[in-house]
């Protein structure tokens, strides 16, 4: 494909030297040949380098890397950061392939990682392992940049053999080493960052960012569908503008289509942050900590160019990749890559029996998961169950819901326990998005919609679906159980649609399905559950329902 040669006249934001001023730019076969200051009037428009997202994970959008390409760039960004482990999970290096592939045929940038903690834990059943052989496999290839979220803080801490031999693998290649260390301060952070980790976005209060940015971590200020940190973190973009960066982490179809990093621009802004700071933050601080080949806005770069019509909204009118124009007016100008899926599913079934548990008296006390919508952290309380025919129930009164998850890899019977603050009135919602082994996840009220909720998931082979009175939706998932083969419109069409089923239900979660996907994560705290059943991640293992 021709990249073309053309001239922009209007304000020219240079974040580099931290400068505004009227000029042109000059672009010639999708590279900037000259950027000329002028004393003469020039059009009221803004031209900045692109935005790029420090860290995300592209399937958590339910989109193909080339779909996501689409939606993301009409709102300025032209470069993604990005840790394939959901699919790495799922379907090995395999599945690390098939990304590669599909975003190659895509003018978007995307750096992939080399997914560090595959499966996140030992204590659950994931589709693959990766050990120190797979990832230098990976990171001996030029499209692996660096080694993803290193998620086992526990392991890096205690300096496990296995951890540390992973990370050496990236230090010998010379690629970046990404943090993932929610709650861990003092001591165990300082061991944490000398292991060489150097990225953190797993802050959730400015106290945790100030200090591991003073002990020279850079740190991804998060703001996405189900992690949103930004209202806490934003003031250490004030002290510390070369070393905070923005990133999504995971987003939604919906939100995605509606803004990405080019909201945190705006809200950085609306807080009293310079425009050129906040514009910094959102590009060139990841692009120079990554060393990534994404253009600044230099003479010699290639072409990655937002126009803004002002510095307020942020809404980008046109956006350029090597010269290319790849949105205008917020429509993508991307060509649609066509999709085969790639899958992995054997599990057959469920029955409702499949989802009882008995109760060891008639007053039970149970450990529950207390969810919190907006965040990934859940809390570990003790409640008295309701049980009914020696049988441990939901009670809706009570807001204490069944959860469980389903063996996506083999027929298995699930595990099964409790959660509170979903406040569902009646039925069940499933997903086979269930961070990071991606079992199906579910919660219902009983175990008759729960067994639906999960045959809908399973008889499509992945997906997102909902089991609420005689109504039955779902979003199918055919790659990878992961990601839908359509749209970001269609597929964000969709998914709003049964997010307003669920909340209709009673859920007062504005994201129940990305929440819901968190509660099998067993390395975030604070008690989770994964195929195997409950998991103390304070502790940092497995735990029973039923107290001792």
């Amino acid at each position: 494909m021709l990249r073309q040669s053309f001239e922009l006249s209007g304000h020219i934001l240079d974040l580099v030297h931290q400068r505004q001023f009227p000029g042109t730019i000059q672009i010639v076969n999708g590279r900037i040949t000259a950027i000329t200051e002028t004393t003469e009037p020039v059009p009221d428009r803004f031209y900045s380098c692109g935005l790029v997202d420090a860290h995300v994970h592209i399937e958590s959008s339910l989109l193909a890397p080339s779909a996501f390409a689409r939606a993301a760039s009409i709102h300025g960004s032209v470069a993604t950061v990005s840790d394939p482990h959901e699919i790495a999970n799922v379907l090995g290096i395999p599945g690390v392939e098939w990304m590669l592939e599909n975003a190659s045929q895509s003018l978007f940038k995307f750096f992939f990682g080399a997914p560090s903690c595959v499966p996140a834990t030992a204590f659950e059943t994931a589709g693959a392992s990766f050990g120190p052989e797979e990832i230098d496999a990976l990171l001996k290839r030029e499209e692996i940049g660096y080694l993803a979220e290193v998620m086992n803080f526990p392991a890096v801490i205690a300096r496990d053999p296995r951890m540390m031999a992973i990370i050496d693998v990236a230090k010998r290649y010379g690629k970046h080493i990404d943090g993932h260390a929610p709650g861990v301060t003092g001591t165990a952070l300082e061991q944490y960052i000398g292991a060489g980790i150097e990225t953190d976005h797993e802050c959730v209060t400015e106290a945790e960012g100030r200090e591991r940015l003073e002990l020279g971590m850079k740190v991804a200020i998060r703001e996405g569908s189900a992690a949103r940190n930004f209202d806490a973190l934003w003031p250490l973009v004030k002290d510390y503008p070369r070393d905070c960066m923005l990133c999504s982490d995971d987003k939604h179809p919906d939100d995605l289509i509606v803004g990405h990093i080019n909201q945190l621009v705006a809200r950085l802004v609306a807080n009293g942050i310079d425009p050129l700071i906040a514009l910094r933050t959102a590009s060139i601080n990841t692009i120079d900590h990554y060393e990534l080949p994404v253009g600044r806005l230099c003479t010699g770069d290639p072409a990655d160019i937002v126009e803004w019509s002002n510095l307020t909204d942020f809404t980008a009118n046109r956006v350029w990749i090597d010269g290319h124009l790849v949105a205008e007016a917020q429509s993508p100008q991307l060509t649609p890559v066509p999709i085969h899926a790639i899958n992995r599913f054997d599990t057959a079934e469920k029955e409702a029996r499949d989802f009882l548990i008995a109760a060891p008296s008639s007053t039970p006390t149970a450990r529950v998961i207390r969810a919190f919508d907006g965040q990934l952290i859940t809390a570990s309380s003790q409640r008295t169950l309701v049980t009914q025919g020696g049988y441990c129930i939901s009670s809706v009164e009570d807001d204490l819901l069944k959860i469980a998850v389903v063996n996506r890899y083999a027929d298995r019977p699930p595990a099964v326990g409790f959660v509170e603050n979903f406040g569902l009135h009646e039925g069940a919602f499933a997903s086979s998005v269930a961070h990071d082994s991606h079992n199906i996840v579910v919660v219902g009220v009983d175990d008759h919609s729960i067994a639906r909720a999960v045959n809908l998931v399973i008889q499509h082979r992945g997906g997102l679906s909902a089991a609420i009175g005689t109504r039955e939706q779902v979003l199918p998932l055919p790659i990878a159980g992961l990601m839908s083969d359509g749209d970001a419109w269609q597929t964000g069409q969709q998914f709003e649609e049964l997010t307003k089923m669920v909340r209709a239900s009673g859920c007062p979660m504005r994201s129940p399905f990305m929440t819901l996907s968190f509660m099998a994560l067993l390395v975030i705290p604070e008690l989770k559950i994964g195929d195997l059943g409950l998991f103390d991640v304070n502790r940092f293992q497995a735990t029973t329902l039923f107290p001792q």
